[in-house]
């Protein structure tokens, strides 16, 4: 009985307090009231039964982090994920600074608006190749072309990327690019990579 009492105060002091951000947070990365409500009690419920409770010491870190993991589990079952949904779990992770949050979405929105400007074979290439690191071959099998083609389909998204990259300005997307332009000139593989990590 006494263990139950000292977990029951441990929760009270260093779960509970945190509730009301956590809710804020999760706020934005859920799309009706009652899927917010769900996370909310499933990270509160999964806190709770953490057999290792007495370790935790920062509540809210701690919630953010299950909280973080929740949403990205979920994420790998739905397969598709937006960007803005990728960008939004990472306000989930207390250390950054709101600018720099803000930053980050606005270079993932900025990526996406160019991924949804790509022409769709195009895209759907690129995707496969730089996203789901699939290989040529397993690409053209898939959409029932030649690897040739699907080479040229790449390549081609790779120019239309990085031109639409560069008239949008210097920023940090941009930077990135010219950086791994002299490494990368031929695959475009090293930009992708870490534009669409």
């Amino acid at each position: 009985m006494e263990h139950v009492r000292v977990k029951l105060d441990w929760f009270k002091t260093t779960i509970l307090p945190h509730q009301a951000a956590l809710s804020a947070r999760v706020r934005r990365l859920t799309q009706g009231d009652h899927e917010h409500q769900d996370l909310v009690a499933e990270v509160l419920a999964r806190a709770y039964a953490n057999p290792n409770w007495r370790e935790v010491t920062h509540g809210r870190a701690y919630l953010f982090t299950v909280a973080r993991n929740l949403v990205i589990d979920q994420a790998r079952r739905d397969k598709v994920v937006s960007f803005d949904t990728i960008s939004e779990v990472e306000l989930l992770r207390s250390g950054l600074d709101s600018e720099a949050q803000l930053c980050a979405r606005d270079e993932l929105r900025r990526v996406q608006h160019i991924l949804d400007s790509l022409p769709d074979q195009c895209r759907r290439v690129f995707v496969a190749r730089r996203i789901h690191e699939k290989s040529m071959a397993e690409i053209a099998g898939q959409m029932g072309l030649s690897v040739s083609t699907v080479e040229k389909h790449l390549g081609r998204a790779i120019r239309l990327f990085m031109a639409a990259l560069s008239q949008q300005g210097n920023g940090p997307v941009e930077q990135e690019r010219r950086a791994d332009a002299g490494r990368d000139r031929d695959t475009g593989r090293g930009l992708s990579r870490r534009v669409l990590r």
